[in-house]
């Protein structure tokens, strides 16, 4: 038998001690909980509910409104600001509950997501079940969380100072570093709970976690161009699929001058470049799928020739394409908007998942 890559053979001595299971499972539950917060932030969005708290108190800010005098003076600080006076001049106070109670619960989530990893991870870490790399990996993952804090106040803010809406170039940067630390939990996580495998095979198999690890970064691009169509509100044109306004190419794609400028601020080029995405995912996301299934790319059984995780893949991008033609097709609604981001979660978690199963593996060849 001759080694066919780095990986030990199956006699040799075992390598470092794994982290605890338990580990792995908080892992998890902290990307349970910025999944949740990326969909939130979606409905927050969706909503125009973002700029309903007009100030950014860490530690007071906890606490909910719950006397009038409160509500009156939250209230009378949203209407010194664009949004009230250009948009909404005559809201109530009733109404102004609503959009205030969707943003506070999305600063709160992101609240929690903070103290349910800094307490277990100070525990883990000093009773020694965290190994030096991951304890280095997870506090650059804490960083991170609190850059996207700073991140999310600063989009905010853009919205509160001639314009009432937000920058969608920041609201793009803030859904994409929710999204990377996602995926860098959940790789901690899949590190600890996806143990490394030995298999012995009749035959090369070939590099298919990079295949897949492509689809998911395909998958991570069409959501970032996501963020651009939802914050020029590019989804409300051109509402028909395949075609837009009965082309393949439409009318006004590089109209803006330097032509660059078009990918970020021209509306028509903006979805135009979202639908090219999406449809390159799912190229991506079909070829990773054939090489999953060929034959030993996910080696629950050496000798079948599929796997569970890469028809979930599938059936992940399916059901995300019929979601973002019903969103397009329907103008947007709240409902299928919000299922769509969070099928776009699924997605990039099912391609994560599967190209780190298949980079687990280790083959040795007869």
């Amino acid at each position: 038998m001759t080694d066919a890559g780095s990986a030990r053979p199956p006699h040799a001595a075992p390598g470092p001690k794994r982290p605890p299971i338990l580990v792995g499972l908080w892992l998890l539950l902290c990307c349970a909980l910025v999944f949740a917060m990326v969909v939130l932030g979606g409905l927050t969005r969706l909503t125009d509910s973002g700029l309903s708290i007009v100030e950014w108190d860490l530690l007071s800010g906890v606490l909910p409104l719950l006397s009038t005098a409160g509500w009156q003076e939250a209230f009378a600080a949203y209407r010194q600001f664009p949004e009230f006076q250009q948009i909404n001049p005559d809201m109530t106070l009733s109404e102004f509950k609503s959009i205030y109670w969707l943003e506070y619960s999305h600063r709160l989530l992101g609240r929690a997501v903070g103290v349910v990893f800094l307490v277990p991870f100070l525990y883990f870490s000093a009773t020694r079940n965290l190994t030096s790399r991951l304890a280095l990996r997870l506090i650059g993952i804490f960083m991170l969380g609190g850059l996207q804090g700073a991140l999310g106040w600063y989009m905010v803010q853009s919205g509160l100072v001639d314009r009432p809406e937000v920058s969608h170039y920041r609201l793009a940067a803030h859904l994409g570093l929710a999204v990377l630390i996602y995926g860098f939990l959940l790789r901690a996580a899949l590190g600890i709970l996806v143990p490394e495998r030995i298999i012995v095979v009749g035959r090369k198999g070939g590099n298919a976690a990079g295949a897949t690890y492509l689809a998911a970064a395909f998958a991570f691009l069409t959501m970032m161009s996501g963020a651009l169509v939802a914050g020029l509100d590019a989804g409300l044109i051109y509402n028909s699929f395949p075609l837009m306004d009965g082309r393949w190419i439409p009318e006004g794609l590089l109209d803006q001058a330097p032509w660059f400028v078009n990918f970020g601020e021209n509306v028509t080029t903006v979805q135009f470049m979202h639908r090219c995405l999406a449809l390159a995912s799912v190229l991506l996301v079909l070829i990773a799928w054939f090489r999953a299934i060929r034959g030993r790319a996910i080696d629950i059984d050496p000798d079948q020739t599929g796997s569970p995780l890469g028809h979930a893949m599938l059936l992940a991008v399916v059901a995300q394409v019929c979601l973002g033609v019903a969103t397009l097709l329907y103008l947007v609604p709240l409902p299928l908007a919000v299922a769509h981001q969070a099928g776009a979660m699924v997605l990039l978690t099912m391609c994560l998942w599967l190209a780190h199963q298949q980079g687990q593996r280790k083959e040795f060849v007869l």
